[in-house]
């Protein structure tokens, strides 16, 4: 999957901190942390764009993960009517506190954001967005927690590994596991690349700018959504065998049991798990329920 043609404003290096990133790393004298994967985006170019991607309004409230020196949290503050900033790292969340005291309708807390309850950080009566530039290494776990979160974001707008942004938004026909459940959830589109340069410290990777719209309720009907992504994960355990003898081998059963189901189905028994389309996952894990299947 090919990524769209960029603008070189969107692209190229940054050549200067922005405000609270520049006080936070020299005046302050904090480091990036590679055991927390730090790779702070200070291209105020593409912290723009950022926002942008997401349409951060002055009616939005923004959850952003991950603020480390805060130049997209002063973006997204200059727009937004309120932001919630989780920050994993303790020096920069007292950092950030501080820098941000003055600025009411931006709250940073301490906290990881794959352990703090989501659903205390807004009302459930009030809707809000995602936006972050997220550590690598766990990106798609952060992401999937908002999404299967009972209080989901509106839009979800994050910075990511080029090839994870792909897996994401991968076209039917394709996709793996990774774009079966981000699609389960929401429609992920790609809307720009970001070279190491826009970082400090760069990474050795090129980064993507992904949005997902995500949906007020699945677009398939299913049994449960822990059957239908255990249904999903069993397919995908030998992505390149049959979709008939990868589902016997992993659920244990016999391969005339699932070649049944898949025909009933309308899906052809030798077809590999990538080609198959949310709605003929959906129907499989329907069978599969009605069968008795362990899922």
């Amino acid at each position: 999957m090919s990524l769209p043609a960029q603008p070189r404003a969107a692209t190229g290096a940054a050549t200067a901190l922005p405000t609270a990133a520049g006080r936070l790393l020299g005046g302050m004298g904090l480091q990036p942390r590679k055991g927390l994967g730090q790779h702070f985006l200070v291209s105020p170019s593409v912290l723009e764009r950022i926002a942008d991607a997401a349409d951060v309004a002055p009616a939005d409230t923004v959850v952003e993960v991950g603020p480390g020196l805060g130049a997209l949290t002063e973006v997204l503050a200059r727009r937004a009517g309120r932001v919630v900033a989780l920050e994993l790292d303790a020096a920069l969340c007292e950092a950030l506190q501080s820098h941000f005291a003055d600025h009411p309708h931006v709250q940073v807390i301490h906290a990881d954001a794959l352990e703090t309850p989501l659903d205390a950080l807004v009302p459930a009566s009030e809707p809000y967005k995602m936006v972050a530039n997220l550590p690598y290494y766990a990106a798609t776990a952060i992401i999937r927690r908002f999404l299967e979160t009972a209080h989901k974001p509106s839009v979800v707008v994050a910075t990511v590994q080029r090839e994870v942004a792909q897996g994401m938004a991968a076209p039917e026909g394709k996709r793996g596991l990774l774009g079966v459940a981000t699609q389960f959830y929401g429609s992920p589109r790609i809307a720009f690349a970001v070279r190491p340069g826009s970082f400090h410290p760069p990474p050795k990777v090129t980064s993507a700018v992904v949005r997902i719209d995500v949906h007020p309720s699945p677009p398939v009907a299913v049994p449960s959504e822990a059957a239908f992504f255990a249904l999903v994960r069993a397919g995908f355990a030998a992505p390149r065998k049959q979709i008939r003898g990868g589902l016997a081998n992993a659920l244990r059963l016999p391969s005339t049991e699932v070649e049944r189901a898949l025909t009933s189905c309308g899906v052809d028994p030798t077809r590999r798990a990538e080609t198959l389309s949310l709605e003929e996952w959906a129907a499989l894990c329907r069978a599969g329920t009605e069968a008795g299947w362990s899922l």
